[in-house]
């Protein structure tokens, strides 16, 4: 893989994390992934907070491309893009690999000293 591959992954990936680094937006999240698509109104509703803030909150989680809007008749409707979750999934178990191998040649180390 290109060096310039591998930056552009990880340059996605800390957008990617970065969106998910807030509690709100997680929440967000949450509500999408178990109650299916939702407009701007349902999701400030549920979460006592203004259009403004749900609308500040979604575009932050677009532009990591976590979730995608919609127009239907006056409402913008947002759904949940698992892919780009899976996404996330893979960088966190790529990680837990490498502290995995770490760890397992501490203990080898350890083990022969």
């Amino acid at each position: 893989m290109s060096k310039r591959r591998v930056e552009k992954g990880i340059a996605g990936a800390a957008i990617l994390f970065a969106a998910l680094g807030d509690p709100t937006r997680l929440a967000v999240l949450r509500r999408l992934a178990d109650g299916g698509p939702a407009s701007i109104s349902e999701l400030a509703a549920r979460f006592h907070v203004t259009r403004q803030a749900v609308t500040k909150h979604l575009q932050v989680l677009s532009a990591a491309d976590i979730v995608d809007g919609r127009r239907e008749g006056r409402e913008h409707v947002w759904t949940l893009k698992p892919d780009r979750l899976a996404e996330a999934r893979r960088h966190l178990d790529t990680i837990a690999r490498g502290w995995d191998d770490a760890l397992m040649r501490l203990k080898a180390h350890v083990e022969r000293g």
